[in-house]
């Protein structure tokens, strides 16, 4: 091919690329950036009650362009090369293919029999025939730093006198009240904290923060029949799955060749 033909062809791309026109499958062209209707399509679906109607349609175009109109100026100032972007990008990507993997595995995952619900009912009982929706009245306070504020308190038998131990040490705290699904406790804890005296708090630290809670209100709200079937099957599938997945990390990490620098070995066992 000539170098005529060469320069005639880029040319005509060029021209190509300066004449795009919103027609087709480019639902809108932003200063030359493509909008395809398959980028709206997705828009609508991850808005939640947006219907697919016009009106809702062209609200969800309107955003896709500020959402283009802000990316362009991000990139303009370079954001795009900044390392905490690069960092950003790279662990979104990392998260995304481990979820498609995880997604697989679990498509490909056999449905529960019907003795495996059976006994995961019956071992779950907070999730079906014991679900409860409990009414909690907390205080929510920080970690004190005087280890006698906090053994005081993880002997303390009701919740004014959490506020009393907490007022006399010298820490703040807030009070609420929240409703608190019992299927969310592991069977264990459920246990745990069901075997509580009534009127007695039970504490929840966190990294920085505590909550004292005790059950104001218990509603029974009891799952059976297909509805509790279909939570059951969801369950299971997602220990099935977080199975497969620790087994093959385990052999993965078997197999590899991992090397560290001088300082940041794990620990040994």
């Amino acid at each position: 091919m000539s170098t005529r033909i060469y320069l005639t062809l880029a040319i005509a791309l060029a021209v190509t690329s300066c004449n795009r026109k919103a027609e087709g499958q480019t639902v809108a062209i932003v200063n030359k950036q493509e909008i395809t209707a398959s980028e709206l399509n997705a828009q609508l679906n991850n808005q939640t009650n947006a219907g697919n109607t016009k009106e809702a349609r062209a609200a969800a175009l309107q955003d896709l362009i500020d959402r283009k109109l802000l990316v362009q100026q991000a990139k303009s100032d370079g954001l795009d090369k900044s390392p905490e972007y690069l960092n950003q990008q790279q662990r979104m990507n990392d998260e995304l293919l481990i979820n498609m993997l995880v997604k697989r595995r679990a498509n490909t995952e056999q449905l529960p029999t019907a003795d495996e619900i059976n006994k995961f009912e019956a071992n779950h009982p907070q999730m079906f025939a014991n679900r409860e929706i409990w009414t909690l009245q907390q205080i929510l306070y920080p970690l004190p730093k005087d280890q006698a504020v906090t053994a005081k308190l993880a002997a303390s038998k009701s919740l004014d006198e959490v506020a009393q131990i907490l007022t006399a040490g010298g820490v703040q705290f807030t009070r609420g009240t929240r409703k608190l699904d019992t299927a969310v406790f592991t069977a264990g804890m459920y246990k745990q904290v069901n075997g509580v005296p009534a009127g007695e708090p039970f504490i929840a630290p966190g990294p920085d923060k505590a909550v004292a809670s005790v059950i104001a209100a218990r509603e029974p709200a009891p799952l059976s029949g297909d509805q509790a079937r279909q939570v059951a099957v969801a369950a299971i599938r997602r220990e099935k799955v977080r199975d497969i997945v620790q087994d093959r990390l385990k052999s993965l990490r078997a197999s590899a060749k991992i090397e560290y620098q001088s300082g940041y070995e794990p620990p040994k066992k």
